[in-house]
């Protein structure tokens, strides 16, 4: 299920080996699945951002507030 989230201070990704490359601040949607969150944004530009990370690591952006996950509707 698909979750909507903010986020608020430094989230990063890498591309394969290369370097971290920062998700901008904001509103972003969260997929979870059994070892890796999948994250979309829109960027300034309006292009598309997808990415996904390693479970262990969104779980750490979450408990540190980097990410916060938005309260579903009853």
């Amino acid at each position: 299920m698909t979750q909507n989230a903010t986020i608020h201070d430094n989230v990063t990704y890498r591309a394969g080996d290369g370097v971290a490359i920062e998700i901008p601040q904001g509103p972003a949607e969260v997929e979870l699945a059994p070892d890796s969150a999948t994250l979309s944004w829109t960027e300034e530009n309006g292009a598309a951002g997808v990415t996904a990370i390693p479970l262990t690591e969104y779980n750490e952006y979450v408990e540190h507030k980097q990410i916060t996950l938005e309260s579903p509707n009853p």
